[in-house]
């Protein structure tokens, strides 16, 4: 029968869809256990502080887009303030904000206007206005005031003034350590086979962190449930997987919210695309191809395997659900802007590995997994389920899920244990349970909502709305 034909077609492709993810989380697994042993065996006699005497050190432009922070820019900006680095600049770019952002910047740090002479011209919208402190320890500030375009048109309007070897692409909102600059420079110094064109560090959750001028001072286990959800996620996409591919040189996304670039080659090839709403990966992506294409020499893209950088995550469904639609709408368009690389020998791991990994288990994969419910439902409608086999493969299943969340657990608290105690591991393992049934679906649901956002609406650089609570709403 046909049907019976196509029900034995979708159900080989469905297992062997789920063995090769399988088989790729082994993989990353492996590897990073292995990048990590590599990074602690090379680092764990450095001195990070001893740099602060180099003489040859990278200056650093630290570029921070603002839209609307009123709640938490100033505590923002005294922590960038005090890093711990030579010669660095922070540019704050005011990207339209209709709320008191700039006003506060501008009082409490003494700010007046200034001219500067522009470094490149990558397009952006308009510049109303540069100010600086009039303040001698705030020197190093200058903040932009722009009309509103988006995160990757204010990136571009901060390149525009930036005058530094090395920029520091962040999320204005987030909380930086104070040796974090010097951690993500040393792969600049130290690689002298391959020439570094960025680096990225991991990123954790500040959510319910005690936090005091722009400070963290008691890292604490989120208390609200969707936070704890994100919290095992960012285990496994930074402890694991991102080691992983660090470790393969194929990485193919460094952090909006915190990454290290080559200046001078970023303005080369353009700049952030204005047109996505995923510029992190498509920055990245369009450098390995600038970098294989034009340059032809070796390169990497350095991940730092430390904590150095803290944000606020989504606590409400709506503001999840917006911030996944636009991750998932960001990757897609990447992936078809940059589809020459998909499965080309010439840009070798990425072209071969990285850019079809992105395409099977980020882009296709809440696809493959709504298909496979619908499928699932259909079969026992018609009756041709095999209970036996599909309960043995669903505990199989489910079981190597939940011990491959429990694993980036006790590696991360191997590794860094950020979270003390008993009553938070017991929780994290109570998560991993949860969050197949509550959190997975949600996020399975949010990014097929993205892939038709896509395809069938107009507006496809629709950044939305991202709710922040404060700093300091979260110690209460």
């Amino acid at each position: 029968m046909l049907i019976e034909s196509l029900i034995k077609v979708f159900s080989v492709f469905f297992f062997v869809y789920a063995c090769l993810l399988l088989l790729m989380y082994l993989l990353t697994g492996f590897l990073s256990i292995i990048e990590l042993r590599n990074y602690k065996n090379k680092n764990k006699y450095v001195d990070y502080k001893s740099m602060l005497t180099f003489e040859s050190l990278p200056t650093v432009s630290i570029i921070a887009p603002a839209y609307n922070e009123e709640k938490t820019i100033i505590d923002n900006i005294k922590c960038l303030l005090s890093m711990q680095y030579q010669c660095y600049e922070i540019i704050v770019v005011n990207d339209g904000s209709t709320d008191n952002t700039l006003k506060k910047i501008i009082e409490h740090f003494k700010l007046v206007k200034i001219e500067r002479v522009s470094q490149s011209n990558l397009y952006c919208e308009p510049i109303i206005a540069i100010y600086q402190s009039m303040k001698c320890a705030y020197s190093q500030l200058v903040v932009i005031d722009k009309k509103n375009g988006g995160k990757s048109d204010a990136l571009n309007a901060g390149l525009n003034i930036a005058k530094n070897e090395l920029f520091l692409a962040i999320d204005v909102d987030c909380i930086i350590e104070s040796d974090a600059i010097l951690k993500m420079v040393k792969p600049f110094i130290d690689d002298t086979k391959r020439t570094v064109i960025a680096s990225g560090g991991v990123v954790r959750i500040a959510n319910s962190c005690e936090i005091k001028d722009g400070r963290i001072i008691k890292i604490k286990y989120p208390k609200n449930i969707w936070a704890k959800f994100q919290v095992l996620e960012y285990y496994r996409a930074f402890t694991l997987g991102r080691m992983a591919w660090s470790k393969l040189n194929g990485l193919l996304i460094i952090s909006g919210a915190f990454g290290l670039f080559d200046r001078k080659r970023v303005i080369k090839i353009g700049g952030y695309d204005i047109n996505t709403v995923g510029e992190d990966l498509e920055l990245v992506v369009r450098l390995r191809k600038y970098m294989h294409d034009v340059e032809r020499k070796k390169y990497r893209v350095a991940f730092i395997l430390d904590p150095l950088c803290w944000t606020e995550v989504p606590e409400d469904l709506k503001t999840l659900s917006r911030q996944r639609n636009r991750w998932t709408r960001g990757g897609i368009s990447t992936i078809i802007k940059h589809r020459k690389m998909f499965l080309n020998r010439n840009y070798g791991v990425i072209g071969m590995i990285s850019f079809p990994y992105w395409f099977l288990f980020e882009w296709l994969a809440p696809i493959i997994q709504l298909s496979g419910i619908i499928y699932f439902v259909a079969v026992v409608f018609m009756g041709f389920l095999d209970f036996q086999i599909f309960i043995t493969v669903l505990f199989f299943g489910l079981s190597f899920a939940v011990m491959y969340s429990i694993f980036s657990i006790f590696f991360e608290a191997y590794t860094y244990n950020k979270y003390i105690g008993l009553g938070y591991l017991a929780q994290s393992i109570l998560m991993t349970l949860l969050e197949l049934i509550i959190y997975q679906p949600m996020i399975m649901w949010f990014s097929v909502c993205g892939n038709f956002d896509f395809f069938f609406k107009k507006d496809k650089k629709c950044w939305g709305k991202m709710i922040r609570t404060g700093f300091n709403n979260k110690n209460k």
